[in-house]
């Protein structure tokens, strides 16, 4: 009897992409695939499907490399899991991008094989993805990689500092509420539908900022959220009293963001639970600001030494000075999963606070089943 494999995600706008990865999971057995609904979809990227859940299941059940397949029952990353239960697979195969920590203990738990591909498409086709042929939009993410919190002004009246950050390209559909600025991210998608227009891009985040915080917003957005976005490259951001930078230093140097670039590896966590607050139990204070302030000035100077050793120290003081003052920003998942990759890195910090977001890894080394990203090099 063939050994079972259990592949599940949305499967939307079914490509060359998807039919690869159904033949890749399919040349180790019979080939079962649970297929995300369409509410799922919405709650994980924040964004309707473009095909309904009856109509992506009839196009997957239609490949001849499947045996069977269904919508999952559940929510989350973890929709499938009374399927997987029910089936009892033989393996679990995911792309790169679909690994999560959730999925991996599942499996441990359950006796399944995990196995985790490279998003490789097949011969002489291009390489594909939903999220690509989405690309109607071209507006980017952004990362902050140290002093995170300090654009908040009850931070930055206690000390002074930068908020390090980095502007990403949409290559993936990073999961809503991941600390990727995917709220100011839809706000720029309101005003501009598909790419930010040309001019002063910090005019544009300004514009951005203000739209996402009309007069009377309770919780004012940070501004690095914009700027991280509209700014392309790396960006250092200082800010002292107030909600707007008074100085911003930019790097655009292909050789400084290269390094950076091949350096950072991504591991997707668990979605932020809906009644998270993280500004609950807070320990803000002048010490704290002091010394999340120093550590983003040493993670900038180590980024444009390109010295890997004092970077990986500042990016994990950086967010060891935030979960000081934010307790919250980490749970029992987050510790457990920092713990296991301690040894593997030379720093690491989380994208979100509290789950939902993405575990940064900074490493010479390949992370394997870790996500790379790319910075966008220009305006």
């Amino acid at each position: 009897m063939k050994p079972k494999v259990f592949v599940s995600g949305s499967f939307d706008m079914l490509h060359s992409g998807h039919v690869a990865f159904f033949e890749e999971a399919a040349s180790y057995g019979d080939l079962y695939v649970g297929i995300g609904s369409d509410k799922t979809i919405e709650g994980l990227k924040a964004r309707k499907t473009i095909n309904s859940d009856n109509e992506r299941l009839y196009m997957v059940k239609a490949l001849k490399v499947v045996k069977d397949a269904w919508i999952n029952s559940g929510s989350g990353t973890l929709d499938f899991e009374e399927e997987i239960k029910a089936l009892k697979p033989d393996i679990l195969f995911v792309n790169e991008d679909g690994h999560s920590p959730a999925k991996e203990a599942l499996c441990k738990e359950l006796g399944i094989e995990y196995f985790v591909s490279k998003r490789v498409p097949h011969k002489n086709l291009p390489v594909r993805s939903t999220t690509a042929l989405r690309q109607i939009c071209t507006i980017p993410y952004r990362i902050d990689l140290a002093g995170g919190w300090l654009d908040q002004p009850y931070v930055n009246e206690l000390f002074p500092g930068s908020v390090i950050t980095i502007s990403i390209e949409p290559d993936y559909d990073f999961n809503d509420r991941s600390g990727m600025a995917t709220s100011t991210r839809k706000k720029a998608i309101e005003l501009w539908q598909t790419e930010i227009p040309e001019g002063d891009k910090e005019k544009m985040a300004l514009t951005m900022f203000c739209f996402e915080n009309p007069p009377g917003t309770r919780y004012v957005s940070g501004s690095q959220d914009a700027l991280g976005i509209a700014l392309p490259g790396a960006n250092k951001l200082y800010y002292d009293k107030g909600y707007w930078p008074v100085n911003i230093e930019s790097v655009l140097d292909d050789e400084k963001l290269d390094w950076l670039e091949k350096r950072l590896w991504m591991i997707p966590l668990s979605p932020r639970i809906s009644d998270f607050h993280v500004l609950d139990e807070t320990n803000i204070s002048k010490e704290g600001a002091k010394r999340l302030s120093e550590a983003a000035e040493n993670c900038w100077t180590a980024f444009i030494n390109k010295d890997t050793a004092a970077f990986g120290n500042a990016l994990t003081d950086s967010f060891d000075a935030q979960v000081a003052m934010f307790p919250k920003m980490v749970n029992e998942e987050i510790t457990n999963q920092l713990e296991f990759y301690k040894p593997q890195v030379s720093g690491y910090k989380i994208s979100g606070a509290g789950g939902g977001g993405y575990l940064i890894l900074f490493s010479e080394n390949e992370i394997e089943i870790a996500m790379q990203i790319r910075i966008r090099r220009k305006s």
